[in-house]
């Protein structure tokens, strides 16, 4: 049996090829426009959501480094479910007690593997100052080590002393919104406000830092000395969480280890008893958001891939077309000497061409949208190098897939047949 030979084609012979192809696309401006259409959808429906995606992710990674991976948070309730439940019993976990300044202490004195801890709480109250208010502005009370523990960033002023929280002095840090609805362009440092009804003086303002994808927001809170937050609000009725930072080459796994069995000791727990603490990390929501992401992954690749197959079916159909209304010129150039190579590769090239604009129009609306979005809601999103290589990767095979059957087709025809056919 004979086999068909495809003779190596000169550079020359190469770019002819593909100028006859760029022709064909341009002389039939609707047709290769109704046929992007399917690609264009496909590959925008697939990058966007990875975008989007990646860059929830990157927030996330980003918070999660900027607070620390060596952080564990000691509160009442767990993240998820704990490990022994096949659900969240939100009623055992209610009766358990916070958190507390008494415990951080025992703690602090016990632990062979951290580094430094501190305890914090919220409640909400109402801030003033002249004729500006915050209604249920968010208030923060901590103790010094807070400071250690937590990246906070003072855009001005300081943070307050140990002696300052021990003392009970009527301070506080704001964050920048707060400054901003309370003080507009004045300078807020030395100034008093109200809390609660109490007079605290402004001692520091925190650099606006946006809200992350974890739901940290330093911009809209007010930070006040612990002991003289017990004067504004009963901290045995909050919900508390205790900080505790490793130490340098201590994994999280051992500092937990360390916590839960000093813990259950100060909390004169029985070895047969259940812990009555949860033990928490921020690596804990940023797994399970990945798997939310992985999930919306490929709800979108699903998705994209229909859409491609559509588009890669229109294609081949359009290039099916093409061959048969050019059957005669094939014919002639046959006829002329034109080799098997180069008739191939100029319906391919038109496939390849086709689905590769598709492509490359649905990149182009991407990074329009993301700058769109980006500047919209303050939120970084953007087209990662690794998803542009994705898209066009994609729009190359199927613009191959689509064109290579049309196009050995239209290499094998007969060339007196072919003029006949005219």
């Amino acid at each position: 049996m004979e086999r068909t030979r495809f003779p190596v084609l000169s550079f020359d012979e190469i770019k002819e090829s593909l100028t006859f192809s760029a022709r064909s696309l341009m002389m039939n401006k609707l047709r290769t426009f109704l046929s992007l259409l399917g690609v264009t959808i496909g590959i925008f429906a697939i990058i966007m959501v990875f975008s989007l995606v990646d860059s929830m992710e990157k927030s996330i990674r980003d918070t999660v480094s900027t607070l620390g991976d060596d952080l564990v948070f000691i509160e009442k309730w767990p993240m998820t479910i704990e490990e022994g439940e096949t659900e969240y019993p939100w009623w055992k976990y209610w009766q358990r007690p916070e958190p507390s300044a008494k415990d951080l202490k025992a703690l602090m004195e016990r632990l062979r593997t951290a580094q430094d801890g501190t305890f914090k709480t919220e409640f909400q109250a109402d801030l003033s100052y002249g004729n500006s208010s915050v209604e249920m502005g968010y208030v923060m009370l901590c103790d010094q080590a807070f400071e250690r523990v937590y990246p906070l960033k003072i855009d001005k002023g300081r943070f307050f002393t140990q002696g300052e929280d021990q003392m009970g002095r009527a301070v506080c840090i704001i964050g920048a919104d707060v400054n901003e609805s309370l003080f507009g362009s004045l300078d807020a440092l030395g100034r008093v406000i109200k809390v609660k009804g109490r007079k605290a003086e402004v001692i520091g303002v925190m650099q606006r830092e946006g809200e992350s994808m974890l739901g940290d927001n330093m911009d809209d809170v007010i930070i006040v000395p612990l002991n003289f937050g017990r004067q504004l609000v009963d901290i045995t009725q909050t919900q508390n969480t205790l900080m505790i930072k490793a130490k340098t080459g201590i994994s999280n796994m051992e500092l937990k280890d360390d916590i839960t069995g000093v813990l259950r000791n100060i909390h004169r727990l029985r070895p047969s008893e259940e812990k009555d603490f949860a033990l928490n990390e921020m690596s804990i929501v940023a797994n399970l958001l990945d798997g939310i992401f992985g999930f919306f992954k490929t709800v979108a690749l699903v998705i994209g891939m229909f859409s491609i197959l559509v588009g890669g079916f229109g294609i081949a159909n359009i290039m099916f077309v093409s061959v048969r209304e050019r059957t005669s010129i094939i014919g002639i150039q046959k006829a002329l000497g034109a080799k098997q190579a180069f008739i191939l590769l100029q319906f391919l090239f038109e496939s390849v061409l086709l689905s590769l604009i598709g492509g490359i129009i649905a990149l182009l609306i991407i990074y329009l949208l993301t700058l769109i979005l980006t500047n919209a809601f303050g939120f970084d999103i953007f087209l990662g190098l690794n998803n542009v290589m994705i898209g066009i990767g994609i729009t190359l095979v199927i613009g191959v897939i689509a064109g290579i059957v049309p196009a050995y087709r239209a290499s094998r025809l007969d060339p007196v047949e072919a003029i006949r056919s005219t």
